[in-house]
């Protein structure tokens, strides 16, 4: 088992799209008389920073130090975010937009069970966006990793340029990436797809021999040096210039299994941060993931955890 590094020097930077997640928790004990739906009444209200406010937090958790890069609007969901990343000790610098709604995902859960998400969102606009390339690329000599969190809300309109700029002051940069055109991660260091997410770029496969084939190709076309797979129950594969490494699903009951992605790549940026290699770091960011599906919602896994699971 790798043992884990001192994470308390490191220093990550995060730029993405950041969202509020809210959870509304009540008690269903009927049907409402107006429709055939059921009726909760609403007992306790959580909110929790989402989307690269989630990786922000789980970089926190693990020791790292985090600065993190967004766009919210001008607006109360984006205050609330400020105020709970301030809270957890994460530096953010949230430009405001006024033309923007902030993300945000509100969840309607009873008796355990998540019966209704609803998305509040919009885009942001490309003065904001450009005043936070240039606060990105003043940024990227006091960092020792870039996370670029793609979640597809706008965000990373100039995510080439960053990718770009990152590698040339000599930062890894690793991507969750968003949707089809993989073209614009090209030169990133890592790209963590989920399975269904490489489906979407790569077809299908019947083999691993056959995914790792198109891993591979997919490297090659990219200029990447690694692919982490997340495969769910299947565990995480990693397909780089050593090869095929392969972390089979830590055993264990999967109660939510949103968020797992981004403490997947904060686990990563923070090992590597720390001196581990890619391989060394895919084996806690597994532990890590294994420890945030047990939990509801978006979540954290501590150091304290990764080193008792």
């Amino acid at each position: 088992m790798t043992s884990i590094p001192d994470t308390a020097k490191v220093r990550i930077l995060i730029v993405g799209d950041v969202m509020l997640d809210r959870y509304w928790f009540g008690e269903v004990s009927r049907i409402s008389p107006e429709a055939p739906v059921p009726v909760v009444k609403v007992e306790r209200i959580e909110e929790r920073p989402g989307g690269a406010a989630n990786v922000a937090r789980n970089v926190a958790a693990l020791g790292g130090q985090a600065t993190l890069l967004s766009v919210v609007g001008n607006d109360e969901a984006g205050r609330t975010l400020s105020r709970l990343l301030q809270a957890e000790g994460i530096f953010s610098s949230l430009h405001e937009d006024a033309q923007l709604s902030t993300t945000v995902k509100l969840r309607v859960i009873g008796r355990q069970q998540q019966l209704l998400r609803i998305d509040f969102e919009t885009w942001p606009t490309h003065e904001v966006l450009r005043a936070k390339l240039a606060e990105f690329e003043s940024r990227l000599p006091g960092c020792d990793v870039v996370i670029l969190s793609d979640y597809g809300k706008g965000g990373l309109a100039h995510i080439a340029q960053m990718i770009k700029s990152a590698r040339a002051a000599g930062k890894p940069v690793l991507v969750d990436p968003k949707g089809e055109d993989y073209a614009r991660y090209a030169g990133a260091t890592m790209l963590t797809p989920n399975r269904s997410e490489l489906r979407q770029v790569v077809g299908r496969w019947e083999s691993e021999a056959e995914l790792a084939e198109k891993a591979g190709q997919l490297c090659d076309r990219l200029a990447l040096e690694a692919l982490l797979v997340t495969r769910s129950e299947d565990g995480m594969t990693l397909f780089g210039a050593a090869g095929r490494v392969h972390e089979p699903a830590q055993a264990r009951e999967v109660y939510d299994v949103s968020g797992a992605g981004d403490t997947v790549i904060a686990t990563m940026a923070v090992m590597l941060a720390a001196g581990l290699d890619l391989g060394a770091a895919m084996g806690l960011a597994n532990r890590a993931a294994g420890v945030v599906v047990g939990k509801l919602g978006t979540a954290t896994c501590t150091l304290a955890e990764l080193q008792t699971h």
